[in-house]
């Protein structure tokens, strides 16, 4: 019995193993990138980053139909010029880089939808937002396998800087200058992880592997080294189970992934180490923030 039920749908069926391999390689990327995104109070940015690619994504359809490296690279250009363009408008106005970032990504989001809806069925215009993890080309799983592994050496790179930058960004801009590149280069790094979870998770759902095994991991443990282990631990395992309760129970597997992220982040919520119970039974002096 648990044979049948753990293993055997992976065993069969050749779109479940491509699709667990393509979600593991996910998480291995998309996990640590969004506890950075959470330390640095950026969590919608994230959100706000993986409607921006629409358009190029959008643009590119229009071009060549459902072709992977099309597509990847006009989200990676339209990703990197919100980006951009944000950053520049609250440089050169009063408005707050948040702010200009939320009005980008609401013209990104628009403008995509209007030019997929101009060519495409309703069955395409769903692929492009919430992905087809189950019919992975081969060209998806390499541009999957190529971002995340750019991701994990960028991270590696401008580690130190990003958390210096985290724990006290005046002090970083007083001693080097590190710390804008690190921003920016971290910003390509959030555009990359989009673009990979984009091919299995559409345009709408790439950032909950990014975002919920970050927030859900912060209630297990308080080192960062902890917290991005754990996260990523947490983002493999929903992409498991959610992929079996998708088989035994018919569902779209992508929205499956990201409630059973949803669900592990819930009960974190109350019965982790860090969560609500835990907190109550502690002793007021023992309670940390």
């Amino acid at each position: 019995m648990p044979y049948e039920i753990f293993i055997q749908p992976f065993v069969e069926s050749e779109a479940m193993r491509r699709a667990l391999v393509a979600a593991i390689v996910l998480a291995l990327s998309a996990a640590p990138v969004g506890v950075f995104l959470m330390l640095r109070r950026m969590s919608l940015t994230g959100d706000a980053m993986s409607h921006a690619v629409l358009p190029g994504v959008a643009a590119a359809f229009l071009l060549s139909g459902l072709a992977i490296i099309p597509m990847t690279i006009g989200g990676l250009v339209a990703g990197l010029a919100v980006a951009l363009l944000s950053g520049l408008a609250s440089r050169v106005t009063r408005q707050r880089e948040d702010s200009s970032l939320a009005a980008f990504y609401l013209i990104s989001l628009a403008l995509g939808v209007l030019l997929v809806s101009l060519k495409g069925s309703d069955l395409e215009l769903e692929h492009v937002l919430f992905g087809d993890i189950l019919n992975l080309a081969d060209e998806s799983l390499v541009v999957i396998g190529i971002t995340s592994t750019l991701s994990l050496v960028g991270l590696a790179v401008i580690w130190r800087p990003l958390v210096a930058e985290c724990l006290d960004p005046a002090f970083l801009s007083s001693v080097s200058r590190s710390g804008r590149w690190a921003h920016f280069t971290f910003l390509v790094l959030v555009v990359l992880n989009l673009i990979g979870a984009f091919q299995a998770l559409g345009s709408l759902l790439a950032v909950g592997l990014m975002m919920l095994p970050a927030a859900t991991a912060r209630f297990w443990a308080r080192s960062l080294d902890g917290v991005v282990g754990i996260a990523i631990v947490i983002g493999i395992a929903a992409a498991y189970v959610g992929l079996l309760v998708a088989h035994r129970l018919a569902l779209d597997p992508g929205p499956s992934i990201i409630l059973v992220s949803g669900a592990a982040y819930v009960l974190s919520i109350l019965f982790a180490p860090r969560g609500v119970i835990f907190d109550r039974l502690r002793p007021a002096r023992h309670r940390t923030a």
